[in-house]
């Protein structure tokens, strides 16, 4: 399965937005594109290049490929209501970032890697493919194997640990190890600082 390993402090510094809790201790210290020659690389400026830098900011923030992220796009527009918002809840209900946002996992490439190697089921079933789009009313837990990890033991100390805030579309269970999904995720409660409109525009040209 194809995925990006490129560092995420290094995406974050090109996008000027931190990708992950730890990117943000180091934006404070460095600040700019990385690379030896960054200073001669032309930021801002045109419209398209804007639309472009907003289009790899969320692509990279929900780990989605770039294939993968315009099909999401291509069904968005499809979809009724604005294709902006669709896109954001589609990403927002994907198995990895509901992990990430119960906070079972402190990054979202943990989340995605936990969703991979099988230790959940949803609605009963063991899954293994973190792009599988929740629905209300599913149920994601740990698989009973896997609560015997040491991971998973110290389960509690994790969701304590991390960044997430309560959300009114999921409910999570930390004891029982258990996520339920009791609606659809609203356009405020997306990741701060997404200008989808940039990104319709960008697969509008």
């Amino acid at each position: 399965m194809a995925r990006d390993i490129s560092p995420i402090v290094k995406q974050s510094r090109r996008e000027g937005y931190a990708l992950a809790p730890k990117a943000h201790k180091v934006m404070a210290k460095k600040t700019g594109i990385p690379g030896e020659h960054a200073d001669m690389r032309v930021r801002g400026g045109s419209l398209y290049l804007t639309q472009l830098r907003e289009k790899q900011k969320v692509r990279r923030l929900y780990g989605v490929l770039e294939k993968q992220f315009a099909k999401l796009m291509k069904e968005a527009a499809a979809a009724d209501g604005l294709a902006g918002e669709n896109l954001l809840q589609y990403l927002e209900r994907r198995a990895d970032n509901v992990v990430y946002r119960a906070g079972f996992a402190l990054t979202r490439r943990q989340a995605r890697q936990l969703v991979s190697h099988g230790h959940f089921l949803l609605n009963g079933r063991r899954i293994d493919i973190p792009s599988i789009r929740l629905k209300p009313g599913d149920i994601l837990e740990v698989r009973p194997k896997s609560q015997k990890s040491e991971y998973f033991k110290n389960l509690d100390n994790i969701v304590s640990g991390s960044s997430t805030v309560p959300l009114s579309w999921l409910k999570s269970d930390p004891k029982q190890m258990k996520i339920e999904i009791t609606g659809l995720p609203k356009r405020e409660e997306a990741e701060a600082g997404i200008n989808e409109q940039l990104i319709v525009e960008y697969y509008s040209r």
